[in-house]
């Protein structure tokens, strides 16, 4: 089975059915990430694994916008949460309730979760369903909270998934848990001297997401795709529309309560793929996991919070659902065909069939 991020694909769509038609693009991808100081790998292309002061001292280099302006989008990620945290607080001392954490804790786990799964994954990185128009792209894209720039997403999750648990795999669990918490900054940005043509190929990535790209002058000035700008814009949008719904439904109580649990949400799915890839270890369940290409495996809590079932979505990467089982719970999957249903999706590519037939008869 080809592996969507050993490509970049060029996708016709059906009612249902998406046929993908691969184009070698595995240079761009040794490539696109601006590797850290420490390396990939050492000179025998073996896995190199910094220590903790080699990863801080990468972190804190690379959200020095004064250092440099190229690292303005690493620094307004953590930014972000770093701008939420003290809300997180005001509600815990000032507003909390049983009621307002029991809606913190869906809001963080379930719908913030499931929101990166559709989004993020999903849609920006694997292409797996396609959006009637940009109505309902946009719509999609905000309906949450927004915490993640998709350019430190996507692009890097074709690597991840091209090279993942190998050398050049962005958070690749063999490095221990800061080496993925600390990815974003570290490993995922875009590298800053890509070509002309590399750059166009690299922007092309994102040209579903309504994402603009960054003319290469841009580029150049910047080291990213998405200029700062608009970046800051539509975040302080979506900022400024969530706190007004949850306002007019709760007040500040509810606003502070939520947009805390938002923080804390970015924080904890910095986690993830660690414990997603057990931890660097092989703790793949025989009859459960069935990728055996990486570390991937499936877990019960990502799985039903997020529809994150991770080693079916190793198997399966372009697939609009990964709960492939009957008791696989799929959120993210639920609401895609939900859209499908009333028109807002189009078309979707769904490999359960394909599973079932392969792993299960």
């Amino acid at each position: 089975m080809l592996s969507f991020v050993n490509f970049q694909w060029i996708a016709s769509f059906n009612d249902k059915k998406m046929y993908l038609s691969p184009i070698n693009d595995r240079m761009l991808l040794d490539k696109v990430l601006d590797p850290p100081s420490y390396g990939w790998s050492d000179k025998h292309g073996v896995f190199n694994k910094p220590s903790a002061k080699q990863l801080f001292s990468e972190f804190f280099k690379r959200l020095n916008i004064f250092q440099s302006r190229k690292n303005w989008l690493p620094f307004f990620s953590w930014l972000r949460v770093l701008l939420l945290i003290p809300l997180l607080f005001i509600f815990i001392f000032k507003y909390f309730s049983i009621g307002l954490l029991i809606a913190a804790f869906i809001y963080s786990m379930i719908v913030m979760g499931t929101h990166g799964t559709i989004w993020h994954h999903r849609y920006c990185t694997h292409k797996a369903y396609r959006f009637k128009n940009s109505f309902w792209r946009i719509l999609t894209q905000n309906l949450t909270i927004s915490m993640v720039p998709e350019e430190i997403y996507a692009i890097s999750h074709h690597v991840h998934h091209a090279k993942s648990d190998k050398p050049g795999d962005p958070y690749n669990a063999s490095g221990g848990f800061l080496y993925c918490f600390l990815a974003d900054v570290n490993h995922q940005p875009i590298a800053k001297n890509l070509t002309v043509e590399e750059y166009s190929r690299t922007a092309a990535l994102m040209a579903h997401t309504g994402v603009k790209a960054n003319c290469y002058r841009n580029y150049q000035k910047w080291g990213s795709i998405v200029h700062p700008g608009r970046a800051i814009l539509t975040c302080l949008l979506n900022w400024l529309v969530w706190y007004t719904i949850f306002y007019i439904i709760g007040g500040h109580a509810l606003a502070f309560a939520l947009f805390g649990a938002a923080a804390f949400w970015a924080i904890g799915v910095r986690t993830f793929n660690y414990e997603g890839h057990g931890k660097g270890q092989n703790k793949r369940r025989k009859g459960y996991d069935f990728n055996e290409n990486d570390l991937s495996i499936n877990q019960l809590w990502p799985g039903f919070v997020a529809g994150e079932w991770h080693n079916n979505h190793h198997l399966y990467p372009s697939s609009a659902r990964s709960g492939f089982l009957k008791h696989q719970i799929d959120f993210a999957w639920y609401y895609i065909k939900f859209l499908h249903l009333i028109g807002g999706v189009t078309s979707y590519h769904d490999a359960k069939a394909s599973f079932i037939k392969k792993y299960k008869n």
